[in-house]
């Protein structure tokens, strides 16, 4: 039985329709991903999944309950990290995870957490005066000091530096490892490729595709020409490559040379380069990425 089920979930804001029809299911032990333009209905989906805002339409199960009709079990079960979430500023880190975590019957070891997303030297400062990546890490570390069987984090590493954030993906890859079944929000497209087993991918409040990410990808790297760049080591006639059937455009950037088509273009173009003795110096293949397929469907780059 998935853990997470939606179904045609819909909301409304006066006249405006955040969320016109969103469906989805999450088995357990998965890692979904929501990806979508900034104000595609993303953070207004979850908060109304987890029961934070009460849906217009539409049915939710979290663990097979309603969390509008059991908010306890919910939140006894699932931890949440809230793309902006304060705490009191005179509060210091070990006092919030120690409170936080008397709240459970089995909690996470905090100590622990606070030294695996790096917090340690900061356990006795007041949350006041914390960065904003600091401040991130701490409500990550509040999201799963339950020992939740669900985790919902919103926006996970914003605000969080390369080291930092792969830091924190590991930590998520061990609750998941764990058993911990987790939905992500995210707009950073590395994020969502290298964390997610399934993406949805929600556009002025609907899903509009919902697959692994190799497989959003796959749906459009037939339908985008390949590309390859690279400096030729002679002077190059272009019909010796525009008489190729697989190439489709050429196109001189400084010395350097993009070549698209389709099929099998990189051999055709290295082969004919190599039987006029030209060596493609620097090749690169630029293959189609998630950034890609999320124009393509959406219309528009995430920002």
């Amino acid at each position: 039985m998935a853990i997470i089920e939606v179904d045609a979930l819909a909301k409304r804001y006066g006249s405006t329709q955040a969320v016109a029809d969103v469906s989805f299911a999450v088995e357990p032990g998965e890692i979904f991903g929501i990806l979508g333009p900034n104000g595609a209905g993303k953070t207004t989906s979850v908060e109304c999944t987890i029961g934070l805002r009460r849906r217009d339409a539409g049915t939710v199960r979290i663990l097979g309950v309603d969390p509008q009709q059991d908010g306890g079990l919910v939140r006894r079960q699932v931890g949440v990290q809230l793309q902006h979430a304060d705490l009191p500023e005179r509060l210091t880190v070990a006092e919030a995870l120690a409170l936080y975590s008397s709240f459970y019957d089995d909690p996470a070891d905090w100590h622990e957490l606070i030294r695996l997303l790096g917090l340690a030297d900061k356990a006795r400062t007041r949350f006041g005066k914390l960065s904003g990546g600091q401040r991130q890490r701490v409500s990550i570390a509040l999201a799963l000091v339950g020992n939740p069987r669900v985790a919902v984090l919103d926006e996970l590493t914003t605000g969080l530096d390369p080291a930092a954030r792969r830091e924190t993906w590991n930590l998520i890859e061990q609750a998941r490892d764990r058993g911990v079944t987790i939905l992500l929000v995210t707009h950073f497209m590395p994020e969502a490729e290298h964390l997610c087993d399934r993406l949805a991918v929600i556009d002025h409040g609907r899903v509009i595709a919902i697959d692994t990410p190799a497989g959003i990808v796959s749906r459009f790297a037939e339908q985008e020409p390949q590309r390859m760049r690279f400096r030729p080591s002679a002077p190059l006639d272009e019909a010796l490559l525009t008489a190729l059937p697989e190439v489709r455009t050429l196109e001189w950037r400084g010395d350097q040379l993009i070549v698209t088509g389709s099929g099998d273009l990189v051999s055709a173009v290295t082969a004919a380069l190599s039987r006029a003795a030209i060596v493609a110096v620097g090749l690169r293949v630029e293959q189609t990425s998630l950034d890609d397929a999320f124009i393509a469907l959406t219309g528009r780059k995430e920002l």
